[in-house]
């Protein structure tokens, strides 16, 4: 995996890439960096695979203060893939990362072949909304959570049950919560989650122009698959995918290749 920096005037972007061949972008999602897609990378030896660390993560550093919209993250992208990728692209993405692959598509349908949104949602209501809101405000008021806290906290909405009551699954997977959460700074976390709060493209998916591949996770406590059967529904060619057994991290660590062998299925359908 090759790592480099693209600069704009605005951001100081950090970006990986691997392989060669059709080009697929990974879209991190809030607290993840580009690296993370690296065991999906592995998993897709025909293609050239790029990712890179959003604004508020990872090493990407951003000359401008939040807030930062994920039509600003979707803007970053489009400008690093238009440099180091050859569009149309295959591009999925992940939580805030499937937000960003709806807007790519919307904003920026040229640059893409087909999207493919994992544990994504439209607009925010009901509990999703009250406890990422809550999460915000926490985080924007000074809140800090220890560490081992942390840990067990986030845990809970990345990882299915099957991982939980597994100690050997458990110590596979914990590496990816603590890398995520365990040292964390509170202002760029609620920079990012705010982004996602604030977003809906529910009104505009009826006239995307790209086929739109929506993949639930069974389990997913973070983003029911239920919100995104409705952003499947809702784009003029959605399609909807529920992966049983699986929460809303399954691809890290816990079942990769399971992920990774429907998004090759998902490619090939589309040619």
């Amino acid at each position: 995996m090759e790592h480099a920096t693209f600069d704009t005037p605005e951001v100081s972007l950090h970006y990986v890439q691997q392989g060669s061949g059709p080009d697929i972008v990974w879209c991190p999602g809030g607290d993840q960096t580009g690296e993370e897609w690296g065991e999906q990378f592995d998993l897709f030896p025909g293609f050239r695979c790029t990712s890179f660390d959003p604004r508020g993560a990872g090493r990407t550093v951003s000359h401008k203060a939040p807030p930062w919209p994920i039509a600003t993250y979707a803007q970053d992208l489009a400008t690093l893939l238009r440099a180091v990728c050859e569009p149309p692209v295959v591009i999925v993405g992940l939580s805030m990362g499937a937000l960003i692959v709806q807007e790519m598509l919307l904003s920026h349908p040229k640059l893409c072949r087909l999207g493919i949104a994992m544990g994504t949602s439209g607009k925010k209501g009901g509990f999703i909304h009250e406890w990422e809101d809550a999460e915000v405000r926490f985080r924007e008021s000074g809140g800090t959570l220890p560490p081992d806290f942390a840990l067990a906290h986030y845990a809970l909405l990345m990882y299915p049950s099957e991982v939980l009551g597994d100690d050997e699954l458990w110590e596979k997977c914990k590496p990816v919560v603590a890398a995520a959460y365990e040292e964390r700074d509170g202002e760029m976390l609620a920079a990012q989650w705010q982004a996602c709060l604030e977003y809906s493209a529910m009104d505009r998916l009826p006239g995307c122009t790209r086929p739109l591949h929506v993949i639930g996770f069974e389990q997913d406590m973070q983003t029911p698959p239920a919100r995104g059967k409705l952003v499947a529904e809702a784009a003029a060619d959605g399609h909807f995918h529920l992966l049983k057994s699986m929460g809303h991290c399954s691809l890290f660590r816990h079942r990769p290749e399971a992920v990774a062998g429907k998004i090759q299925e998902i490619i090939a359908s589309q040619g």
